[in-house]
């Protein structure tokens, strides 16, 4: 990367707690309890500091020899620790984001760091800063290309807590380290299905998938299906059908157009689909969509579309035991002001192919478990929300099951429909590659759903 480059020497001045900021102290200081005889590990540091306009967010990313665990069949291999996605220096100069990555990679014989895991996790910390997104333990990257830009297929990831590394407090808050996991496409489809939990829980059964520390060996050429075959089946299929499944969104190529009113309609909702400039969500919309998708990633929490509300909500906030598109102090959701909240007769919903195959999971891992779940575009503000007859306070009701609220869509499917809407997508899998486009229609309930190719939202116009 042309602007950072392997340095020494950067963590000799552990010992200078006058010029060492307490973030990053507190960092180093958790690194030495794990590497005592490593005080001077490789790093790689951005020459322009990200709050100083680079192209770098991480800091500092230090390289330390792991010799691993032999009782436990843990090979040797580098370990990747990042500073600068919490706040290292107690004035807010970047963000509030309270956690740091690291990678584990198996390369016993190399004398020296391979660099790519440091160009990864910049690219991660990048998605961090400009989204204003936060990962959390569970979670899975779709990235669709092989982590290390060899063969590998290895190609995405996920997300757990560092089995070595303990939280740190700071001054300035709580700072957690987040293990980055390499993964085939098949183990991201099952994390997908089922949940990211229960899929690492697997990879650490399987000594060559990654084990106990769950280190990432990019020369792995099997999926943990293929070593065991019986995961599969007795293990994410029987998960899926009991939990169901702990993904409660994604960012998509999505679209929607409301079939009920004709175009030359100037308020026509079509405002928001391909082809034509998208009205804009408000900033509640944008935060309560921004919550349910993170809220339904916690560890053991059915997960919830948390309350339209203007401040952010703890991680740590109980959970109810319903899902519940309510505010805890309100009978009801207050639209936004400038927004009103219309129902609609037909609508027709447009994805691409990899959005299209989460249908299934949408349906039977969501909606048949009293849960919900939602598209977010990555082309704008355009959302859609599937939501089941359980999920209380939503603006779509059982009378008027099509309701958007602005370029936000809301879908309510009772679970008769649901039903017939898997028998009809079955072909949707993640496993096969559909001739596109593909059509789906329910006239009786004046809904219709397209998987379309890739090309067709990468329209400038959208």
């Amino acid at each position: 990367m042309d602007e950072m480059r392997p340095s020494s020497g950067a963590a000799a001045h552990l010992g200078l707690a006058s010029i060492f900021p307490p973030g990053l102290q507190a960092i180093y200081g958790e690194c030495r309890r794990l590497y005592p005889d490593q005080a001077n590990p490789l790093q790689v540091t951005a020459i322009v500091k990200y709050w100083l306009g680079g192209p770098d967010p991480l800091d500092y990313i230090s390289m330390y020899r792991n010799v691993g665990c032999p009782g436990q069949d843990v090979p040797e291999h580098w370990h990747y620790v990042s500073l600068g996605l919490s706040d290292l220096y107690g004035d807010n100069r970047v963000h509030d984001q309270v956690s740091a990555f690291d990678v584990s990679q198996e390369g016993p014989s190399e004398t020296a760091p391979p660099t790519w895991p440091a160009e990864l996790m910049q690219g991660l910390a990048r998605y961090v800063f400009q989204s204003e997104n936060t990962f959390c333990s569970g979670d899975h990257i779709s990235w669709h290309s092989p982590l290390d830009n060899s063969e590998s297929r290895i190609q995405h990831m996920l997300l757990t807590e560092d089995p070595q590394m303990q939280p740190v407090q700071t001054p300035f808050g709580h700072i957690s380290f987040l293990q980055i996991v390499g993964v085939c496409t098949e183990e991201l489809q099952a994390a997908q299905q089922w949940n990211g939990q229960g899929i690492l829980d697997l990879l650490r059964g399987v000594h060559i998938a990654g084990g106990p520390w769950l280190i990432t060996d990019m020369r792995r050429g099997e999926t943990i299906f293929e070593i065991d075959p019986h995961l599969q089946q007795e293990r994410v299929d029987k998960g899926i059908e009991t939990d169901g499944s702990n993904l409660s969104g994604v960012s998509a190529k999505c679209a929607w157009d409301d079939l009920s009113r004709p175009p030359e309609d100037e308020d026509d909702s079509r405002s928001i689909c391909i082809g034509s400039q998208p009205r804009r969500l408000s900033d509640k919309d944008t935060e309560q969509i921004r919550e349910a998708l993170r809220k339904g990633l916690e560890i053991n929490s059915k997960s919830v579309l948390p309350p339209i509300s203007s401040q952010r909500h703890s991680h740590d906030r109980p959970q109810s035991r319903k899902d519940s598109l309510e505010s805890e102090s309100s009978a009801a959701i207050v639209p936004h002001e400038l927004v009103r909240t219309r129902q609609l007769e037909s609508v027709h919903l447009k994805f691409n192919q990899e959005s299209g195959t989460l249908l299934p999971l949408c349906l039977r891992g969501r909606l048949l478990h009293g849960r919900h779940f939602t598209y977010k575009s990555i082309n704008g503000d355009t959302a859609i929300t599937f939501v089941s007859t359980g999920v209380e306070g939503a603006f779509a009701t059982e009378e008027h099951p099509y309701a958007a609220h602005g370029p936000w869509l809301q879908i309510l499917l009772t679970e008769e429909f649901v039903e017939q809407m898997l028998a009809d997508v079955q072909d949707l899998s993640p496993r096969e590659v559909s001739k596109l486009p593909k059509e789906y229609s329910w006239p009786n309930k004046k809904l219709k759903i397209s998987v379309l190719p890739d090309t067709v939202f990468d329209s400038p116009l959208q």
